[in-house]
């Protein structure tokens, strides 16, 4: 009974998680519905280096490890052991999941970027790094938003 309980569970879970994931009818990249991009040309006028926070979502990894663990304790033993098999095996997983994220959430080098847009105005772009940009360089930028791009011409 408690078996099919927890299967039931993990199962809903595992649906939720999913369904969580994907994210309908976001634009990304200044793509509009009809796939056009916005591009506009500038000249970089200033370059600075930044760090850029991972957009992982936070306790995700302790969410699934903390599953995980449960679905594992389900498997062990029978009765009153089966029970604490499921909480240690969801509690050491919660910690397992949440250590592993924390050492895949570190922040990436970047650069906060401004452009002078062949009409005068001033854009600020941040970036993952990109080498192959320097101060004074022609470039376009590609998108808007969370979504901008600066590319070399």
């Amino acid at each position: 009974m408690l078996q099919k309980i927890a299967s039931r569970l993990l199962a809903s879970a595992l649906a939720l998680i999913l369904t969580a994931c994907a994210a309908p009818g976001t634009q990304q990249g200044g793509m509009d519905k009809s796939g056009e991009t916005e591009i506009r040309a500038g000249v970089i006028e200033q370059i600075t280096s930044v760090q850029i926070q991972s957009n992982h979502h936070a306790g995700v990894g302790a969410v699934v490890g903390g599953l995980t663990g449960l679905g594992l304790g389900s498997l062990i033993g029978g009765g009153s052991g089966r029970d604490v098999a499921m909480v240690l095996g969801t509690v050491g997983g919660a910690f397992a999941g949440n250590e592993i994220q924390k050492k895949n959430d570190q922040p990436v080098p970047g650069q906060q970027i401004i452009v002078r847009t062949s009409h005068g105005v001033l854009v600020s772009v941040t970036q993952p790094a990109n080498p192959n940009l320097f101060n004074g360089q022609r470039v376009y930028i590609e998108g808007n938003g969370d979504g901008a791009r600066v590319v070399p011409r």
